[in-house]
């Protein structure tokens, strides 16, 4: 059974109890009830336990917790329902239920943070907690054939911990659920999760890894347009978009490493083809055609060290281009105006 960092009711004991009660105290009427309830799951001689019947009031007291906002013993609750489910072998419902308890931590977490305010120590207390919950129950869910579900869980603590500054920390469990929308055949859903990723690893400013996820990105929207009978232009919207954020932010983070032609990786050299001098008559394909002709030119100002182009070509790129990838491409003019050698 799972095992959660830090002290809280032990199962048939009801003693201690983590984190605190949140903003509904109540500790002490908690535990009581929680011991009453645990004490009919120990054995007795002849006479088995009423494992439904305790499990249903866990239920309860996680629900009436929950009203009262007390947030923390809600989670406990619903461990306690898992732990109750494992006993009955209902592997579903203690996937449910350890989820639940994963997103109160969660919650009790971002509620903290909007108290203590920008000052505040951050996500700690309750995280490693969700954590285990997340992968315990993700692990459940794909040993039921049930991938999507499992990328769920990991999908919502990815977003929860980038909502909270912590992209390092939601870095992992985003990649972690993309790999599982693309198990379960949900290729949109995996883009979107490659490009999360890929916008934490550009907020840690790792431009090497970010470049890699986009182009791991890319790499499956290209393969989802060969599979189909259409051509990448003729894909559906929401799809055409996450290629075109793909290529755009790729073609802007290569002109920012400006890796040696020794290290140019065959995908990256395939790209910056498409925008180079011999290409001028290419096709910009789903591309829109204004956009084609401006990153063309840029890649031109780039590879010539033209910072005055470049500059002029950024006024005309502004309104077409992300907040982040304009950022990519003012870091790009930084490099050209005092060159790191490390592509920042």
């Amino acid at each position: 059974m799972l095992s959660v960092p830090g002290s809280g009711p032990s199962f048939g004991s009801g003693e201690g109890v983590s984190g605190g009660g949140g903003s509904g105290g109540g500790g002490g009427d908690f535990l009581t009830r929680y011991r009453l309830v645990s004490a009919k799951l120990r054995r007795r001689f002849l006479r088995k336990p009423n494992v439904s019947e305790a499990s249903e009031q866990f239920s309860q007291l996680a629900r009436e917790l929950r009203c009262q906002e007390s947030l923390p013993y809600a989670a406990w609750c619903h461990l306690a329902v898992a732990r109750c489910a494992q006993s009955l072998g209902q592997a579903s419902g203690e996937a449910a239920a350890l989820g639940e308890a994963a997103r109160l931590w969660l919650r009790q977490e971002r509620e903290a943070r909007l108290r203590q305010g920008p000052s505040g120590l951050g996500l700690a207390e309750h995280l490693p907690a969700a954590q285990s919950c997340v992968a315990f129950a993700a692990r459940l869910r794909l040993d039921l054939g049930q991938p999507a579900l499992a990328a769920g869980l990991w999908l919502e603590l990815g977003e929860e911990l980038r909502a909270a500054g912590e992209p390092a920390q939601a870095l992992p469990a985003l990649l972690r659920a993309a790999d599982l929308l693309a198990l379960a055949r949900l290729p949109l859903e995996a883009l979107r999760c490659l490009r999360d990723a890929a916008s934490c690893l550009l907020l840690g400013r790792d431009h090497d890894g970010a470049l890699e996820v986009l182009t791991r990105a890319q790499s499956l929207a290209q393969g989802g347009a060969a599979s189909s009978s259409s051509s990448a232009a003729q894909l559906p919207g929401a799809f055409l978009e996450e290629l075109l954020h793909c290529e755009v932010s790729r073609v802007l983070l290569l002109l920012l490493l400006q890796p040696p032609p020794s290290k140019l990786l065959p995908e990256h050299a395939r790209t910056l083809e498409k925008y180079s001098w011999e290409a001028l008559d290419a096709s910009p394909g789903y591309v829109p055609p204004e956009l084609f002709l401006l990153l063309q030119s840029a890649v031109m100002a780039s590879q010539e060290k033209d910072a005055q182009a470049l500059q002029a070509l950024q006024k005309e790129l502004w309104p077409l281009l992300s907040p982040e990838q304009n950022h990519i491409l003012h870091l790009v003019l930084q490099e050209m105006a005092s060159p790191s050698g490390h592509g920042f």
